[in-house]
């Protein structure tokens, strides 16, 4: 009986690791993914502040060698597989003689930590459906079927762009352009804003309809693969500061093509200290019109 207990608690214990693995990600993963050029230095604007009110601990968080430390989302799975090794331990101790009044102790704290566990699930569940009707009202900011379009970026973008030189890697160069006749990077760039937030709330919520909205096909297969590797898995991206620039207009193969850099402070995990983030977005539009701007790359920037 005794090796049998044992049993059950290593294994159930074995699941809380599992479930460990999949950990939170944003939309790219923080990688790069899809169409790649090389990326310009960062300028001293695109480089994001620290709150105000951060520790100095806090801002070492953000450095590249704190990233590992940063711990895992987990899944519900993850604390029931544990209260239930606990409850093995309990009748554990209880067989092993440690006394009826320590298994009691041991059994009330449990059911203490289920009822917490049961309570934060309630809380999120209640909070996702107050978010929902902001997410909801982003709709109305239009991207890949009337947003980014004519009324936002005229139709004369792309007639001064410069076009940028093929690379012996065949990488294209992404250069500081001016921006074509009538094209508003202000206006441009906000919108980008809108739909970084809207995309990282739809990769959250696994929502595929808005991703393929906003991407080419080969970007929207990649942020499906990703959705495919956390199934079920809760996830919630905070975009605590964001800053986006416009690095480049060209032309090429018949495409618009537009890259956006985009910089800030970011929380994937819960309760973790915001990381810096630096990546460029490239948007691309058929010079015919057939489509609107969509997602075909994300690039992590030097």
């Amino acid at each position: 009986m005794k090796h049998l207990l044992l049993s059950v608690c290593i294994a159930l214990s074995g699941l809380v690791i599992v479930q460990s693995d999949a950990e939170a990600r944003r939309l790219g993963g923080g990688s790069s993914a899809g169409m790649k050029r090389t990326t310009p230095a960062a300028t001293p604007d695109a480089t994001p502040a620290k709150p105000a009110q951060a520790a100095p601990a806090q801002a070492q968080a953000a450095a590249p060698t704190a990233a590992a430390a940063t711990p895992p989302k987990r899944s519900w799975m993850g604390p029931l597989a544990g209260l239930a090794a606990g409850l093995g331990l309990a009748a554990l101790a209880s067989h092993l003689g440690f006394g009826e009044g320590l298994a009691n102790i041991m059994s009330i704290l449990l059911v203490v930590m289920l009822g917490a566990v049961l309570l934060g699930f309630v809380m999120k569940y209640l909070r996702n459906k107050r978010n929902a009707p902001a997410a909801q009202g982003l709709h109305g900011m239009q991207f890949a079927n009337a947003g980014f379009g004519s009324a936002q970026v005229p139709q004369s973008f792309g007639s001064g762009a410069v076009t940028s030189q093929t690379k012996p890697d065949l990488i294209p160069s992404i250069a500081a352009t001016a921006a074509p006749i009538g094209f508003d990077n202000a206006e441009f760039e906000t919108i980008a804003k809108r739909v970084f937030i809207r995309l990282q709330a739809a990769n959250d919520a696994g929502d595929l309809d808005d991703l393929r909205r906003f991407t080419t096909p080969e970007m929207f297969a990649v942020a499906r693969q990703e959705l495919l590797e956390r199934p079920g898995t809760p996830q919630q991206t905070d975009v605590v500061q964001l800053q986006a620039a416009v690095a480049e207009h060209a032309e090429e193969d018949g495409r618009q093509i537009v890259s956006v850099r985009f910089s800030g402070l970011i929380r994937e995990v819960k309760d973790a200290p915001a990381e810096a983030f630096n990546e460029i977005w490239h948007l691309v539009r058929p010079l015919d019109g057939s489509r609107e701007w969509a997602i075909a790359g994300i690039q992590q920037a030097a």
